[in-house]
């Protein structure tokens, strides 16, 4: 499965891309886990709280076609080392924000806009640049698994930090560990597979490659089916502590069922890696939008136990961010890679405008209702709707699109 990056310099790349991943999504991903903490010392209340995390889902978003212009303009040097120092900053002020505006611009701007500089658009984008073709998919799985351990790592961390040295101790450590990450870009940028690799695809600009690219219907159907994918991510890293609490269970059910998410994403963005390169991508992604809403339809069904939750976990897991890799894999092989931080950026920003409602209305619901019913019904309606709108995505064929670029 990932025989294609066995080469030293390809590994190279792709490990230093991975690592980035995985400190910018495991202190992204473990956001939850402060919600209340930071009520309980602040009472804020859990609405205010979760506009600011909300907030922070759009700009996460929003800054991925930005920071992927620049790193394709300038190289992604620059941009990665700004996004872990904004990410560092962020987390490093949040205790001294003591409203619902400070913790906005502290985790909802600055933290999430470090997080997004150094996360999918601009890692996925600088690996490609520097990989043969018949690496890229699973490199791509590889990359996405960074972040899907550094949620397994990050949440019983950090967890175990906010019971042992409070909230606040919490932050200023993943500050720390943010900025331990600084020597991974030089591997990245500065990796034995030297300079980008130079394909064929037609320079146009990148303001004429996004004009190309806003007129195709599979592309726009693409970010339909992204953007229920963000909703269903957010809404859950944000409120699935809240909802373990609602049920009565300890605090640390919260962080190990998010750890064990992102574990079983882990094998998931492997799997899809793999699957890229040997099916057509529309339907990876309608098969793992479809296995959501059976999952979260039997999770309704059962008792509320640790067991339920972590098992519930485990196969939400399995596809939580494994929808990166072929979603990357249909915007390259629709318009090639010379944009494709660009042009999977703003992919990404309707990921994340989903994202803002999936983390925003959770916290309204669960203010007005008591609970999260509501949003599980959403939540399934949505992934259905994805799955069944990526079918008439335009995918040329596996074995066209390599011989093609």
């Amino acid at each position: 499965m990932l025989r294609s990056l066995i080469r030293p310099d390809i590994l190279v790349t792709t490990l230093a891309a991975a690592g980035i991943m995985m400190v910018t999504m495991g202190a992204r991903q473990s956001l939850g886990l402060f919600i209340g903490p930071i009520d309980a010392s602040m009472g804020l209340g859990i609405a205010t709280i979760s506009l600011a995390l909300a907030v922070g889902q759009f700009a996460w978003g929003a800054i991925q076609p930005v920071a992927g212009a620049l790193a394709d303009r300038f190289g992604p040097r620059a941009v990665l080392i700004g996004g872990l120092l904004i990410l560092a900053l962020g987390s490093a002020i949040t205790p001294f924000m003591g409203s619902g505006f400070g913790l906005t611009v502290s985790l909802g701007l600055l933290s999430a806009m470090g997080a997004g500089a150094g996360s999918f658009s601009v890692l996925i984008g600088a690996a490609a640049q520097r990989l043969p073709i018949e690496a890229r998919g699973p490199a791509s799985g590889v990359i996405n698994s960074g972040g899907s351990f550094g949620q397994f790592l990050f949440a019983p961390i950090l967890q175990k930090l906010i019971q042992s040295v409070g909230w606040m101790g919490a932050m200023w450590t993943m500050a720390v560990m943010v900025l331990a990450a600084l020597p991974l870009v030089g591997k990245l940028t500065n990796s034995l597979a030297g300079a980008p690799v130079r394909h064929a695809h037609e320079d146009t600009g990148v303001l004429k490659a996004i004009g190309t690219a806003i007129k195709n219907p599979s592309y726009l159907l693409l970010h339909a089916g992204f953007f229920t994918c963000g909703f269903h991510i957010a809404f859950l890293v944000t409120h699935l502590p809240g909802e373990i609490n609602l049920c009565g269970l300890p605090p640390s059910v919260a962080s190990w069922s998010i750890a064990i998410i992102g574990l079983a994403n882990i094998f998931g963005s492997l799997v899809a890696g793999s699957c890229v390169s040997r099916y057509r991508s529309k339907y990876i992604l309608a098969t793992m939008y479809a296995s959501r809403v059976l999952l979260i339809g039997i999770y309704l069904m059962m008792p509320r136990t640790e067991l339920t939750f972590y098992l519930f976990a485990a196969g939400l897991g399995f596809t939580w961010l494994a929808t990166v890799p072929p979603t990357a894999a249909i915007v390259g092989k629709l318009f090639g890679i010379r944009y494709l931080s660009t042009l999977f950026g703003l992919t990404l920003l309707s990921h994340q405008i989903g994202g803002f409602l999936g983390a925003y209305l959770g916290g309204i619901v669960i203010t007005r209702f008591g609970d999260f019913g509501w949003m599980w019904y959403a939540d399934m309606a949505l992934a259905a709707f994805a799955a069944l709108i990526n079918l008439p995505i335009r995918e040329s064929p596996v074995a066209l699109s390599l011989a093609a670029a």
